[in-house]
């Protein structure tokens, strides 16, 4: 089973590329949707999370823009989160591959948005870099509710830059160029994965 992971900067189209990857019959395991469902109503990092910051969850789930506020600008609060959901995250994650791996998948996506920050690029067989010029990027980010020049930049700082994970890649695919050209350069990734023929592209 040949481990893909998918990784992009915030607004350069991870998502939009995960999806693609699904369209080619490809499981995802998308961190921040774990990460969602552990914070969610019922969810298995709720009373953790409680005590970690008290007055954020409501209702059985945890309040994300209130969560956000209390982790914003403040590293040791972030730091704090981290260890409560990363744990948590990996198990999710490796029991999807377990599953892959019973079923037989010729090819599997891990989406993680802080891929190399966390090392995780170590489980993978090849690692995609999805990525759009900066001003796409910000144009995309800032058309989002709520997101203002200040969020992004600490957003920003907190994520490995756009320029070192693509030197970290095995394959960058530009998103700015529109839909077709992102969907097409999956399909060939899909295609040398399944055909065993993965190579660092220069």
């Amino acid at each position: 089973m040949i481990v893909l992971g998918l990784t992009g900067s915030i607004g350069m189209g991870k998502s939009t590329a995960a999806k693609m990857l699904r369209d080619h019959r490809v499981p995802v395991s998308d961190a921040d949707a774990i990460v969602h469902e552990l914070i969610g109503h019922g969810g298995a990092a709720v009373a953790a999370v409680d005590r970690a910051f008290a007055g954020v969850v409501a209702d059985g789930a945890v309040d994300r823009a209130a969560l956000g506020a209390r982790v914003f600008g403040d590293s040791a609060a972030l730091k704090q989160l981290e260890s409560i959901l990363h744990p948590l995250v990996e198990a999710a994650r490796d029991r999807f591959l377990k599953q892959c791996q019973r079923r037989r998948e010729p090819v599997v996506a891990l989406d993680i948005p802080l891929l190399f920050e966390v090392k995780a690029d170590a489980l993978c067989d090849a690692t995609i870099v999805v990525t759009a010029p900066q001003f796409v990027q910000t144009t995309r980010v800032l058309s989002r509710p709520g997101m203002t020049r200040e969020k992004l930049e600490g957003i920003r700082r907190h994520q490995m830059s756009d320029l070192e994970k693509r030197r970290r890649a095995t394959f960058v695919v530009p998103s700015g160029a529109g839909r077709r050209a992102t969907f097409m350069a999956l399909a060939r990734i899909v295609r040398l994965a399944k055909a065993g023929k993965l190579h660092r592209e220069l």
